[in-house]
């Protein structure tokens, strides 16, 4: 069977060749109806661009990079499906890593994504990331590279990150509403930026409406259930359990009240739970937890915008998208 060429589709269209690139390469100095018409035709001939050739003669792979600290939560594999949403209209494919919270990991998947000449780079830090000086210094000097999530606003770099202190402060300050006058916060570990700044916005609404420093703990608790579990069977076994009980997320808070529930207490009768990051379960358990819901799609799908743009245009200065939430009131919170 012979192989069908670009000559041969420009000959039985009696049009140039470089008109036939061009229907292919969608550029904009070609009519509609003709660049349709040489797509039908081709594909009719069973002729098919060489995506190699299409690549080493526009300087790119169509392949960008994206890290991030793992799959199992379903706040990383919404933001993936947002970047991947973006590149997919644009011709390119996306390779995912996860460091699985570990910088070394982190800093190979990087690495190995750079030797694979993506274009471009997503990259959402591990908890504990020591690896941004590297990426400042090495890559982001002209290297097309977009931060996400748990970064600090102070970082000179395109990224997009949601408002955790002022939706933290919402958040607690529902529960002052609430008239709940001993409140705790679970936070994550003190470390984790995404942390200080939820502590931060949760201080803001105690100190707004003049809660007594006696009357509130922040309690460096973790990020899994198991440890939202740990910290109260520790304040059950010590007679401290407050009034209400702020969460770092969704999976302390699930974990908070199953420990709570059997040891006979009730939520919210004798205390109220508050969640964060709107996971899917929150309408599976019991009762319904109250969370603060994130735009995990849309932070993928910017952060994926902010890459495209940087890939296109070399020049462009960094960028920073800040995200806002909703916060999203169910049984678990409310005073009956």
């Amino acid at each position: 069977m012979k192989h069908v060429t670009i000559k041969d589709v420009a000959k039985r269209l009696n049009v140039s060749i470089s008109s036939v690139s061009r229907a292919f390469n969608d550029k904009y100095d070609i009519k509609k109806e003709t660049k349709e018409l040489i797509l039908k035709t081709a594909e009719e001939m069973g002729y098919f661009p060489n995506p190699i050739a299409k690549k080493l003669s526009q300087n790119k792979t169509f392949n960008i990079g994206v890290v991030v600290p793992e799959f199992i939560n379903e706040y990383y594999s919404e933001i993936i499906i947002g970047i991947q949403e973006v590149f997919m209209a644009h011709g390119y494919q996306v390779l995912i890593a996860q460091s699985d919270e570990k910088p070394e990991i982190e800093l190979k998947n990087v690495k190995t994504l750079i030797h694979s000449m993506v274009d471009g780079l997503i990259i959402a830090p591990t908890m504990d990331s020591g690896n941004m000086e590297y990426y400042l210094k090495e890559l982001n000097a002209g290297y097309p590279i977009v931060f996400m999530s748990r970064v600090k606003e102070t970082l000179e770099a395109s990224k997009v990150y949601f408002n955790n202190k002022k939706w933290a402060f919402f958040a607690a300050e529902h529960l002052i509403r609430q008239r709940y006058k001993n409140i705790y916060y679970l936070a994550g570990y003190k470390s984790l930026n995404v942390s200080i700044d939820r502590i931060e916005g949760f201080k803001r609404a105690m100190n707004k409406h003049k809660i007594p420093k006696e009357n509130y703990k922040v309690i460096e608790t973790g990020l899994l259930a198991e440890e939202g579990m740990q910290v109260i069977e520790d304040l059950i076994y010590n007679h401290d359990l407050p009034d209400a009980i702020f969460c770092f997320n969704d999976r302390v808070a699930m974990g908070a009240i199953a420990k709570l529930k059997s040891n006979g207490i009730k939520v919210p009768e004798d205390i109220a739970v508050m969640g964060f990051t709107e996971t899917r379960m929150v309408d599976l358990i019991t009762p319904k937890l109250s969370s603060v819901k994130q735009p995990t799609f849309d932070m993928g799908k910017n952060a994926a915008e902010l890459l495209f743009k940087q890939i296109n245009n070399s020049l462009m200065e960094p960028q920073t998208i800040v995200l806002n939430g909703e916060l999203t009131i169910r049984e678990s919170s409310v005073r009956n």
